[in-house]
């Protein structure tokens, strides 16, 4: 009688224990949540904008998508939406155009992420004036997210898109926000998909048009790492009022390199045709919208190095993959190979 009394007191002992552990457990995950800064995305169902979500809701901030009443019905943003629910994010109605819905949101985070597309780049003037309304933004992050727009070379149409994103900076320093801009250079899949090739879904086996001569070094990063170097210093003080630049060494290549790289992958050398500039700016020129768009940007990135053609000084930025050791970032090798 005594012994079956002394196992039931130890088994519910160990019980108590294991329960106590899972509660202190629980109670310290709360407040490492309720040490995170909370982050709103602006833009949550676009292109980088998912990403941002996710990466920023599974790092641990409480994480709070805008969204418009019209997406929630919206089929084709069904799956997104409801992967955010998944995660816990929670939903906040307005939109760039709603002042006081827009005001109502931002008070309730410290962090704010822009990622609108790019036609919207101009109105981030309406998020600015709602920051300074709310009064309680610890960052801005503006929709940036290519290359550092201060610092680009580029012609028309991609120089007037540039200047746009210039003077969105240039609001946010005049009225005092505390920002982070993010220079992340070239999107993976807008590129490495294809390598160039805009009648392709794959890169090309046979031949490939290279523009100028091929030397000058790009930056191409996947989406899913541009989002967690964003969220990583979303609240760095090491990053407050600084540009933040995204350059992996690995993904810093010319687009030489990156065709003799697919060209070692898949054991076949390419017939390559090189566009002297002037022909390229002639194109341009002569291309329709958003082809010349494009095009520009392209003649920016492959033909005057804008990615590359400066050094980052502690004065004005800091580059992410120095800073943030621990991010294992997907290599341009990696990369290229599920389309071996």
């Amino acid at each position: 009688m005594i012994d079956s009394l002394l196992k039931l007191f130890l088994i519910c002992l160990v019980r108590f224990l294991l329960l106590r552990d899972r509660f202190i457990v629980a109670i310290r995950d709360l407040l490492k949540m309720a040490e995170k800064s909370k982050i709103l995305i602006i833009g949550s169902t676009g292109n980088i904008g998912k990403y941002i979500v996710e990466a920023s809701a599974k790092a641990g901030h409480p994480t709070f998508a805008l969204v418009r009443e019209s997406t929630v019905s919206d089929p084709k943003k069904a799956a997104i939406l409801e992967s955010f629910k998944n995660l816990g994010v929670t939903f906040l109605y307005g939109d760039l155009y709603n002042h006081q819905l827009l005001v109502d949101a931002i008070k309730q985070v410290d962090v704010v992420i822009s990622t609108v597309a790019g036609k919207l780049v101009g109105d981030q003037v309406k998020i600015i004036a709602a920051i300074k309304a709310a009064g309680n933004i610890k960052r801005f992050l503006p929709s940036e997210f290519g290359s550092d727009v201060d610092r680009a070379h580029a012609v028309e149409p991609a120089a007037s898109h540039l200047r746009t994103k210039a003077g969105i900076r240039r609001a946010i320093e005049a009225e005092g926000i505390p920002y982070a801009f993010i220079v992340s250079h070239g999107f993976a899949s807008y590129f490495l998909n294809n390598l160039g090739d805009s009648s392709s879904t794959t890169p090309p086996r046979v031949k490939i048009a290279i523009p100028g001569d091929g030397n000058p070094k790009a930056i191409f990063v996947k989406e899913e790492d541009i989002a967690a170097y964003t969220i990583k210093a979303a609240d760095d003080p090491r990053t407050l009022n600084k540009i933040v630049y995204l350059r992996p060494p690995a993904n810093t290549l010319s687009y030489n390199e990156m065709v003799s790289l697919w060209e070692k992958k898949i054991g076949k050398t390419l017939e390559k045709i090189y566009t002297p500039e002037a022909q390229l700016l002639k194109n341009i020129q002569e291309a329709p919208m958003p082809l010349n768009l494009y095009m520009s940007l392209a003649h920016s990135t492959f033909v005057k190095g804008s990615h590359t053609n400066f050094e980052i000084e502690a004065s004005f930025g800091v580059e992410a993959t120095e800073l943030y050791p621990d991010v294992k970032y997907t290599t341009t090798d990696e990369y290229l190979d599920q389309f071996v």
